[in-house]
């Protein structure tokens, strides 16, 4: 998988919301086909590396590189995954018709054939296409998220990016998203934040934490740290698969080291 070139590329990044640092001198990447787990608690600057990887931030040093490009260039090659979307309860919208907007990209004509098919796909692959004609207010909150996975789908993404998908949701929808998951891996980039700091499930590929400062109390940036296999047993669920990993913190933090963007001597700079 290392010799796939970088979907996303950090590269020195330095950002602060007025005097307040959020990152600083960031560096790491993601490989195209990855599957990528952006961990850190709440306050982390998470959402912030989102932003500016979607191209709604602009950093304040340093380049960002989405597919080889400035970020928003590309925006129509990811398929973002909030957390929740906000609508009208009352509104009577059905499930395909929240799929289908993933085809829309700007195109307010209506949609083709080609969309409602691609919507309707989407859903297939999700495990919802019986729901499609429910609406969508009345389904249930891990419902609306595979909903909201489809309407990403939809598109054809390159790169889905998941903004803590199992927030809120019980553990057999949390299983069942990981099985989607597990389909699009190797085929689509895939990066899920959350902030969840101990445990990933086993298709991660890479795990990048943010958040962590040094004695001064200053940004690090973002670091890639050892994943190892969870301790038998215990009260980590299923959804994690057969072998659940553990995120090790206070080890030694390293590259990849199989591709020309790891590996520069910069020790957990590159991730």
């Amino acid at each position: 998988m290392h010799e796939r070139p970088a979907a996303v590329e950090f590269d020195r990044v330095s950002f602060a919301y007025e005097k307040l640092p959020v990152l600083e001198d960031a560096s790491f990447h993601v490989h195209s086909g990855e599957f990528a787990c952006l961990v850190g608690p709440n306050g982390s600057g998470k959402t912030t590396i989102l932003r500016l990887l979607l191209g709604l931030r602009t950093p304040r040093a340093g380049t960002i590189r989405v597919f080889g490009k400035a970020p928003g260039v590309e925006r129509d090659a990811i398929g973002y995954v909030p957390q929740s979307l906000s609508f009208d309860r009352a509104f009577p919208v059905a499930v395909r018709e929240v799929a289908a907007m993933g085809r829309l990209r700007g195109n307010l004509g209506g949609y083709r054939a080609a969309d409602r098919e691609a919507a309707m796909a989407a859903l297939d692959a999700v495990g919802i296409a019986d729901l499609a004609d429910r609406p969508y207010p009345a389904l249930s909150g891990g419902q609306r998220r595979r909903v909201l996975i489809a309407r990403a789908l939809a598109s054809e993404p390159r790169m889905l990016v998941l903004d803590e998908p199992t927030a809120g949701v019980d553990a057999a929808s949390e299983e069942r998203l990981y099985r989607t998951l597990e389909g699009l891996k190797d085929r689509t980039t895939v990066l899920i934040v959350t902030h969840d700091t101990t445990f990933v499930s086993e298709l991660v590929d890479a795990v990048l934490c943010a958040g962590e400062r040094g004695p001064d109390g200053r940004p690090l940036g973002v670091l890639r740290h050892a994943a190892v296999p969870a301790a038998e047993g215990g009260r980590f669920p299923a959804i994690y698969g057969p072998r659940p990993l553990r995120v090790i913190h206070d080890g030694r933090d390293h590259d990849c080291g199989h591709c020309e963007h790891c590996g520069d001597g910069r020790e957990g700079a590159k991730a």
